[in-house]
């Protein structure tokens, strides 16, 4: 073995020759790990928590496929496919339509990397956690960051946000519609005309992230006119994945997927009160049609629920994040997990935690 590597390493040259004679001749200085060695063990769970919940088994068998290059000609046909799905969803036409590679709070600032600079007037809606969080990046990147502060379960009327507006005069603004940390849908009815500067193109100054640039994006997901350049490696996996869930959600119709989660919703919230729980978003027309935020009931430690469930059901539901902590019990209701059975399983699995769950009385 070391006669090979010798020999290999003689027509690498003689810094890699040195590297190969340095690994051949030193013991491990790491042994293989004891856990890797054994049999990767996932718990089977129902996730009813705000996400991430369980996966169709279509979308399973398309995470098991095996890999293609992430620039084969396929692939680009499957990202192809990808922002047409994306564009039904959001029914959008808009060519700059494309998959993150990360999650939902990467996406969050390529949106901010790429719109924001230094100096910029930046107009937040700090109502929870994602304006919480988009105020601070919007700090990072050294921008004029005013935040117009609600409490938990708070939202924005449309002459607040003309207020707003008007007083600081912001190149962007920025409102999240579901604020999941605490089950709040905001209104954003005639909201597009108030704010609708592109900075992407006009920038004077480059991005922070060359990974979230969305020039190269842009470029790298066929939105524009030029050959695709390569940007990164994209997680070519969890592509097959995204494409099968967005293939789902075309054969099933918006409209169609809108009224399961509304209907399903319905009943949880009617389930919920019927254990004598108070929803913590007080408005029906200000709640999220899949994230149900629930006060949390008086004498007990929001904590002891949620592991009471997770121990006892193998069912997920989270606490508040944020501004919401302590607050409020969430529960999700998410595509393929949006059903009356799992309704059922859920305020089951909550009737017997208020039972058992230590409570105080004073």
């Amino acid at each position: 073995m070391l006669r090979t590597l010798t020999s290999a390493s003689v027509a690498l040259g003689p810094r890699v020759a040195g590297w190969v004679r340095t690994m051949a001749s030193h013991q491990l200085l790491v042994t293989p790990p004891e856990a890797l060695l054994k049999p990767l063990s996932v718990p089977s769970r129902l996730l009813l928590g705000p996400g991430p919940s369980n996966l169709a088994p279509r979308v399973l068998a398309a995470g098991g496929l095996q890999m293609i290059g992430h620039m084969h000609k396929e692939m680009f046909q499957i990202m192809d496919e990808i922002k047409q799905g994306i564009q039904y969803v959001f029914q959008t036409r808009n060519r700059l339509t494309l998959a993150i590679s990360g999650s939902g709070h990467c996406a969050l600032e390529a949106a901010l990397f790429n719109l924001l600079e230094p100096g910029d007037s930046f107009l937040v809606g700090v109502n929870g956690i994602w304006g919480q969080r988009a105020a601070e990046i919007g700090e990072r990147i050294g921008a004029r960051t005013h935040s117009m502060i609600k409490d938990p379960g708070g939202h924005y009327t449309k002459q607040e946000v003309e207020e707003g507006l008007a007083q600081h005069k912001p190149v962007l603004l920025f409102l999240t519609q579901g604020e999941s940390s605490s089950g709040v849908l905001q209104p954003l009815d005639g909201y597009g005309e108030l704010c609708h500067r592109n900075k992407i193109y006009t920038r004077k100054t480059k991005p922070y992230s060359f990974y979230l640039d969305m020039k190269w994006l842009a470029n790298f997901w066929g939105c524009d006119d030029k050959p695709r350049m390569y940007h990164h490696t994209t997680p070519v996996i969890s592509l097959f994945s995204l494409r099968e869930s967005l293939a789902l959600i075309a054969e099933e119709g918006l409209e169609n997927s809108w009224r399961r989660h509304r209907e399903v919703t319905a009943y949880l919230h009617g389930r919920l009160q019927g254990l004598g729980l108070q929803l913590f978003v007080k408005d029906p027309a200000l709640r999220l049609p899949t994230v149900t935020t629930i006060a949390v009931p008086a004498g007990y430690d929001w904590r002891d629920i949620v592991k009471y469930l997770i121990d006892h059901f193998s069912i997920e539901i989270t606490g508040g994040l944020g501004p919401s902590l302590g607050k409020v019990l969430r529960i999700g209701l998410l595509g393929y997990n949006a059903t009356r059975e799992n309704v059922d399983r859920v305020i089951e699995a909550l009737q017997e935690a208020l039972q058992h769950c230590p409570r105080n009385k004073l």
